[in-house]
């Protein structure tokens, strides 16, 4: 039996060491008894209703546990209504208008510096319609040159062109393609087209110049509208070829034929004509004018063929080369004397 010795409550179950009801230590009443002492009799317990049964529980332990922040709320406030301009429309309006004339100004400069490019690259590249005879037609020209003076004042008294720098013009068109290649200059037609390319500047002026070329098949094929030399070519409004050339066929009975281009028309002034002077497949041949005043000698591979007379006074042109159909013809060591 086990007893407090504040409330003096009595607990029968020896396992206790705590009163339920204030906490005290307990003591056992299994203590001596001493005889001699006095004894105090308690004040008699109110022996009415028993108090309730009460369990003692032990305070939840406190974790040292940081708890979790909850962000703060988000903080509202009306947007700030910035203050009321005076109205600028009128002056958003002829700012509108002056930016659209600057840039209109501009396409207008750009639409003319590509027209200007344009008309630059179609003195490169004309095309005329021609019917040729014997049964030789062609179609098409194209034609690339630079600029050419009036007068061949300033040319040079003799001038040489070995085709080792490429100057003329190359590329490829609907018409065909020229190139550079083992110091030569390369031309090729397309099928029922010719070719015509005339010389970069006015050094290679013909006016009263004596002219020569030597031009080969390069895979020994014959053109079938002839390949050849132009004197005196020059662009005229439209792009309208005016020439003259000497053209060869060197396939089975070789020909020559001289020709005239004006107003984008190819006539004949010399008809195909037999020579056993032309040479055969890959073999070249040098063509040659001489020309005095309007009187213009062609000669093949040194030999003299036949002469016409500038009706047309052409004689402020260049030099030029022609080809037609799809032989690869290739053009080297031009010279021109005056």
């Amino acid at each position: 039996m086990k007893r407090c010795p504040t409330c003096q409550r009595t607990y029968p179950d020896a396992s206790l060491n705590f009163c339920l009801e204030d906490g005290t230590p307990l003591i056992s009443d299994a203590a001596a008894v001493d005889p001699n002492a006095t004894v105090r009799i308690p004040t008699p317990r109110d022996t009415g209703d028993p108090p309730p049964t009460e369990i003692y529980r032990q305070p939840a332990p406190v974790l040292n546990q940081v708890p979790e922040m909850m962000p703060p709320p988000r903080q509202w406030a009306p947007a700030a209504v910035p203050p009321k301009k005076k109205s600028n429309a009128v002056w958003w309006v002829l700012g509108g208008v002056a930016v659209v004339g600057i840039i209109g100004i501009g396409l207008i400069v750009m639409l003319l510096a590509i027209a200007a490019t344009v008309a630059d690259s179609n003195d490169n590249s004309n095309t005329v319609t021609n019917s040729n005879v014997s049964t030789r037609e062609v179609n098409r020209n194209d034609n690339r040159s630079g600029s050419n003076s009036n007068t061949n004042t300033g040319s040079p008294a003799a001038f040489t062109d070995d085709f080792s720098e490429p100057t003329w013009g190359s590329g490829s068109s609907q018409f065909g393609d020229i190139w550079y290649a083992d110091d030569e200059y390369h031309m090729r037609s397309r099928e029922k087209t010719y070719l015509v390319m005339y010389a970069p500047n006015n050094d290679y002026n013909t006016e009263n110049a004596t002219v020569r070329v030597t031009v080969r098949s390069v895979d020994g094929s014959a053109s079938v509208s002839g390949y050849g030399l132009v004197i005196h070519g020059e662009k005229q409004k439209g792009n309208q070829l005016e020439d003259y050339g000497l053209l060869i066929y060197t396939g089975d009975e070789a020909q020559y034929e001289i020709i005239m281009h004006k107003n984008g028309n190819q006539s004949t002034l010399v008809p195909w004509t037999k020579s056993s002077i032309l040479r055969g497949g890959t073999s070249p041949n040098q063509l040659e004018a001489r020309i005095s005043g309007a009187e213009i000698s062609f000669y093949i591979n040194g030999q003299y063929v036949n002469r016409i007379t500038d009706t047309q006074n052409f004689r402020r042109g260049v030099v030029g080369f022609y080809t037609s159909e799809t032989t690869e013809v290739a053009f080297d060591d031009l010279e021109i004397k005056r």
